[in-house]
């Protein structure tokens, strides 16, 4: 009997869609769009600029009077997908009170949501990265430091009251983070869970892992015990 194929990425069923109010307006905006979905698919290196161009109905000589190259394109798809986690965490921390355990599960929601409302770009913005230039994925690596540093702060200071159990807060913070990323490998509207339930329990597993107290949970009717 043969396995059935399972495409980690779900292209299928996923669409290349970006930010609201990020996406340039004509052509320029619907380069980046299928770019992205090219991206998604086949990578940088596996994408051309014919490919990208015909994508769209236009030839390559018109794609250049929008994007000079193919890594201008990506840079742009990547500093977008950075952009977006960066303003999503700032806000969730905003929005919550001073209590480092609802700051973590809310920047762990922030995150998982980045990576289920739009999760072809996070694929680019995460594994496509390494093919853009030191000066093209600097604007980039710069926004993912500050992610980082935002949770390694909450981290630190939930140490620090001693709410959280934590020996080395900077793998803690990796950890965490690294279970956000992979969402946007699987999640989809094929799968039974929605981008809430997915987020709330991920926030539960980040929790647990530093050790805290679990606040209380509302169960839903007819959930097992």
């Amino acid at each position: 009997m043969t396995t059935p194929r399972w495409d980690p990425r779900r292209l299928n069923a996923v669409a290349a869609d970006l930010p609201e109010g990020v996406t340039p307006p004509g052509t320029r905006g619907r380069i980046l769009v299928a770019a992205l979905s090219l991206f998604a698919e086949y990578g940088f290196h596996g994408t051309s600029i014919r490919d990208i161009a015909a994508g769209i109905g236009i030839n390559s000589a018109t794609l250049y009077g929008h994007y000079p190259s193919k890594e201008h394109i990506l840079a742009a798809l990547v500093l977008i997908g950075h952009e977006e986690l960066h303003h999503r965490m700032q806000q969730a921390v905003v929005d919550t009170d001073a209590d480092p355990v609802a700051q973590v599960a809310a920047l762990v929601r922030a995150q998982v949501l980045a990576h289920t409302d739009f999760p072809l770009l996070a694929l680019v913005a995460n594994q496509e990265l390494h093919a853009l230039s030191p000066e093209r994925a600097a604007p980039a690596l710069a926004l993912r430091e500050q992610s980082r540093d935002l949770a390694l702060r909450v981290l630190r200071r939930g140490v620090q009251l001693q709410v959280f159990d934590v020996a080395d807060i900077t793998l803690a913070a990796i950890a965490i983070s690294s279970m956000g990323v992979r969402v946007a490998n699987w999640f989809g509207p094929d799968q039974p869970y929605t981008r809430d339930q997915v987020a709330d329990a991920f926030a539960d597993f980040a929790l647990r892992l530093t050790g805290a107290t679990l606040p209380a949970r509302r169960r839903d009717p007819g959930e097992p015990r």
